[in-house]
């Protein structure tokens, strides 16, 4: 089977259409197409069925995608472990991770790692929930992960690196409520208007919890976009409850960030693959683990 056959087939999964696909391999619409066309005989089955104009997976489609990461991880870890010979020196890493950790730890991590790797390139999948980034991480999109749950993680095939803790916090606009505190206990949210992330996030999961509780909560906006959620806060929208991740760049902006009491916080992980080429083991090794 030719690697170049699953790399094309993988590129189609990825982006949805045979012309993006092309486009992001930097190859002709009509050699791609071919190239799944001579897949599939190779198969004897169909990979994909045309939907107007939308590209749909085949059950055998669907089954060829893990087995098509493998190989072609297989052969660039190969490529990786002979260009490591005598350093590593070129590569990528491919990390997936969630919103609020993206902003810390990740951006520390990444810092550490180009200071010592200066050749080497990290990219940044997004994920909105735990489930998303150990999905992409077992699948074989990403090598790496960085989680935060509510509790420890122990995953069947997957390395856990546990990094410590995040506590939420409180984000209220510089001439909002709670004046002159420096802690908000989670009754004192009642009649709050309140800016959530979606189900599944761990910001939502803190406010459906207090909500549970029986004190009183609007939900004024609820968003996927968390690059939204400060602005939207220091225009007076609302209040949010964010990790601790965000306590900087909030008070940077202007906004007051203040302790929820009694305490909530998520567990940290680096999750990993066990198959992990060069560059993705020296990530491990190059950022600060506890």
């Amino acid at each position: 089977m030719d690697a170049r056959h699953l790399r094309y087939f993988l590129a189609v999964v990825d982006h949805g259409t045979v012309s993006r696909a092309a486009e992001a391999l930097y190859v002709a619409q009509p050699s791609l197409s071919q190239a799944i066309r001579a897949l599939e005989r190779e198969l004897g089955t169909e990979l994909f069925q045309r939907v107007g104009r939308r590209l749909v997976l085949t059950s055998a489609g669907q089954a060829l995608i893990e087995p098509a990461r493998q190989v072609v991880r297989g052969l660039e870890n190969a490529k990786a472990q002979v260009d490591s010979v005598a350093a590593v020196r070129t590569g990528r890493v491919e990390i997936a991770a969630m919103p609020s950790q993206s902003v810390d730890p990740l951006i520390g991590m990444i810092q550490a790692f180009t200071a010592q790797y200066p050749g080497l390139t990290v990219t940044v999948r997004a994920a909105f929930t735990v489930d998303d980034v150990v999905a992409r991480v077992r699948g074989g999109e990403t090598e790496l992960g960085l989680v935060a749950s509510p509790e420890p993680l122990t995953l069947a095939g997957i390395e856990v690196h546990r990094l410590g803790h995040q506590r939420f916090m409180v984000v209220a606009p510089p001439d909002g409520p709670f004046a002159g505190q420096d802690a908000v206990r989670a009754e004192e949210l009642a009649g709050q208007r309140l800016i959530v992330g979606q189900v599944g996030s761990g910001m939502r999961r803190v406010v459906d919890e207090i909500q549970a509780s029986g004190v009183a909560l609007t939900e004024v906006v609820e968003t996927e976009h968390r690059e939204m959620i400060l602005p939207l806060v220091l225009a007076g929208v609302g209040v949010t409850v964010l990790t601790d991740a965000w306590t900087a760049l909030a008070r940077r902006t202007g906004a007051r960030v203040l302790e929820l009491t009694p305490p909530r916080s998520l567990h940290l992980s680096l999750i990993s693959r066990t198959d992990l080429t060069p560059a993705a083991r020296a990530f491990i090794a190059a950022v600060d683990m506890p």
